[in-house]
C-alpha cells in the first residue's frame, strides 16, 4: 500500500563573525519565538543551497559568500505523514549592510559562549553547537505530534575521513 508523505524543505544558516554569530529574535507572532539563526523555506524548484542563501539575504540584508553545509535535521510524524527537513549551513563571510527594519524579527549579533543563555527554541538550543564543530551532523526524530513524544531518534557525527588520514 503506497502513502502519500509531504515533504517540507527549509534551510538555516548561522552567520558567524570571529566570536559572534547572527541571530534574529522572532517575536511570539512569528512563531517559534526567542533567537534563532536566519532561514526559512526553500522554493521550487531552487537549490537548497540557493534557498538558504536567499533566505539570508531577505531576513538580513546580507549576502553570503562561503557557506559550509553542517547538516540535517528532521522530524517525521507518521500520523500526518510528514517529513520536515532542516537542511544547515554555516556562512564565515558576507557582502552587505544589515537590515534596518528585518522582517522576521531584531538582529543581533552575539558572543558565541553567550548565545545559550538566551531565550530560544529546545530544537535550535540543542542543535546551536553542531555548527561550530567539525564535520557534519544527522538528527532525525520521528515524533508522534498528539502524544508530544519523540518515539525514535537518531543522532549521527560525520568527520571527513580524507582529513583524518592526511589526504
Amino acid at each position: 500500500m503506497s502513502q502519500n508523505i509531504t515533504y517540507k524543505i527549509y534551510t538555516m544558516c548561522m552567520v558567524q563573525n570571529g566570536s559572534k554569530v547572527l541571530l534574529m529574535n522572532r517575536p511570539d507572532s512569528k512563531g517559534f519565538p526567542g533567537y534563532i539563526a536566519p532561514g526559512g523555506k526553500v522554493e521550487f524548484p531552487e537549490s537548497i543551497v540557493n534557498g538558504a542563501i536567499r533566505e539570508v539575504r531577505e531576513e538580513t540584508g546580507l549576502v553570503v559568500n562561503d557557506i559550509i553545509y553542517k547538516g540535517l535535521q528532521e522530524w517525521c510524524e507518521p500520523s500526518t505523514s510528514l517529513r520536515y527537513m532542516v537542511f544547515n549551513y554555516l556562512a564565515t563571510s558576507w557582502e552587505g549592510e544589515l537590515l534596518q527594519d528585518p522582517p522576521e524579527g531584531e538582529l543581533l549579533w552575539v558572543d558565541i559562549q553567550d548565545a545559550l543563555k538566551l531565550p530560544m527554541q529546545d530544537w535550535f538550543r540543542e542543535r546551536f553547537p553542531l555548527f561550530f564543530e567539525e564535520g557534519t551532523f544527522e538528527h532525525s526524530d520521528v515524533w508522534d505530534r498528539e502524544a508530544d513524544l519523540v518515539l525514535d531518534s537518531t543522532r549521527r557525527k560525520y568527520r571527513d575521513k580524507a582529513l583524518e588520514i592526511g589526504m
